[in-house]
């Protein structure tokens, strides 16, 4: 576990305030009729002029990510490739974006509806994914491991009928964007778990399934799915946990944004 000084805390916090700053274009261009495609290319523009760097794009699998956002609609849980599919009305969009400013890393997720109208049940799913994270960032400064934390927030998925996605995980974050250790969105076995102290950096990201847990993967290697073609969300912050509690990275200027 690399713990991170207040120094480096208020430097990752420039590169979360320029994520926050991307999100906030995209959320402005969700519409019926844009592309994913469109939206990856305006945030990719956005960045490259903020002199920073899509994390996200070129990262090695069957093929180098090819984008810098991951754009997952409906029943694609994360890693979805940006197209020239447009948006309907009705559908939720998971918007995934990471950058490094000034050799420092940050990277946030939100899942939004587009248009209208959207099924109430998916906006259950979003607001129940939502609150996930709004809990597990609270509990952060209050317990003495990351299981005693989650816990909470899995038993509030369990109650609301939603399943989690326990194939997938959060993150340590620095100088580079996944470090140990991994941040489960379930009870960690013992060996797993670890503890919550002062300089600890993590990207939180629930995502969840209106319907099973169980995902597949696309032919294009990125794109899960899940396998019942029920809906998902997908809500990240990276967080910082200091002397003074909890700090969100990836909000806006004014602590304003999801989850907070």
């Amino acid at each position: 576990m690399n713990l991170k000084t207040p120094d480096e805390i208020k430097r990752m916090r420039e590169a979360g305030l320029l994520l926050w700053q991307t999100h906030e274009l995209i959320r402005s261009l969700l519409a019926p009729g844009i592309t994913t495609f469109e939206l990856n290319r305006e945030a990719e523009n956005f960045i490259y002029a903020h002199n920073a760097v899509p994390l996200f794009k070129g990262v090695p699998g069957k093929v180098p990510f090819p984008a810098g956002v991951c754009a997952s609609l409906n029943e694609e849980v994360v890693h979805g490739i940006p197209s020239e599919r447009k948006l309907q009305n009705g559908d939720i969009i998971s918007i995934d974006i990471g950058v490094k400013l000034g050799g420092w890393c940050a990277d946030a997720a939100v899942t939004c509806p587009v248009g209208t109208p959207v099924d109430e049940k998916d906006l259950h799913l979003l607001k129940v994914t939502e609150e996930c994270l709004r809990m597990d960032i609270t509990l952060l400064p209050q317990k003495s491991k990351w299981s005693k934390v989650v816990k909470h927030s899995y038993k509030y998925v369990r109650d609301a009928g939603f399943s989690v996605i326990d194939e997938l995980a959060g993150h340590a974050i620095g100088t580079q964007l996944w470090e140990s250790p991994q941040v489960p969105n379930f009870i960690p076995a013992p060996a797993a778990d670890f503890k919550l102290r002062p300089g600890l950096v993590i990207a939180i990201e629930p995502m969840i399934a209106a319907g099973s847990r169980t995902m597949k993967l696309l032919d294009d290697g990125w794109t899960y799915v899940t396998k019942d073609g029920s809906r998902s969300a997908h809500f990240e912050h990276t967080v910082a946990l200091t002397e003074h509690g909890t700090v969100v990275l990836t909000c806006g200027p004014n602590g304003e944004g999801w989850a907070v």
